[in-house]
């Protein structure tokens, strides 16, 4: 099977710096952080269907442990850790179905400008998952936790960020088991005012 890839994420946004930037009347800029899916090859090959549910992103900024309540728009809010939760419209995704590079818009919400350290995608649930004979498949994700993608990106003023980082399900043994891993040579940051990605 083709190349696959998981999760596309894209923002409008501001300069690359850890400290949100400000426009001229003193208010915080913000950007639009939209996400879409696709899926890596693997052991999907060993499926006829792989439905899961997503249902928020977390991402923490770069060099910040906290960020004002007033920075942030739309869906997102902080953790005590600064982690920053994004909700998101629950999206169901069949992988099987995300092949030769298509994608799924998940959501679009704002965040403020700046750096960022890495991307969560929480997946809330396995709704179905059917191997190719038929017989049903117990999938996880490692420890029941986000996926996590260990990439920087920025979200600058005005200009659009495209976040696509893979992940794919992964035979544990004779067990039976499956688990949903993250790719980590897939991921790719992308900038609107650059005409080359920079690639993890």
């Amino acid at each position: 099977m083709d190349r696959r890839q998981f999760l596309e994420a894209t923002g409008i946004a501001a300069a690359g710096t850890a400290i949100a930037g400000c426009s001229g009347d003193g208010q915080i800029e913000t950007g639009t952080l939209a996400t879409s899916v696709t899926d890596q090859p693997s052991d999907i090959d060993d499926f006829e269907t792989l439905v899961l549910r997503l249902t928020g992103l977390r991402t923490t900024r770069a060099g910040d442990g906290t960020v004002s309540d007033d920075t942030v728009t739309g869906t997102a809010s902080d953790g005590e850790d600064g982690e920053r939760t994004i909700d998101i419209e629950e999206t169901e995704v069949d992988l099987t179905e995300l092949a030769d590079g298509d994608t799924s818009l998940i959501d679009e919400t704002e965040l403020e400008t700046g750096e960022y350290e890495y991307l969560k995608l929480v997946v809330g649930e396995v709704v179905e998952a059917r191997l190719t004979g038929g017989d049903e498949a117990t999938v996880e994700t490692p420890g029941n936790a986000p996926l996590k993608f260990n990439e920087r990106f920025e979200i600058r003023a005005d200009q659009r960020t495209s976040f696509l980082a893979d992940f794919t399900p992964v035979k544990q043994g004779r067990s039976g088991r499956y688990l949903i891993k993250p790719v980590a040579d897939g991921v790719e940051v992308s900038y609107e005012d650059e005409s080359t990605a920079t690639t993890a």
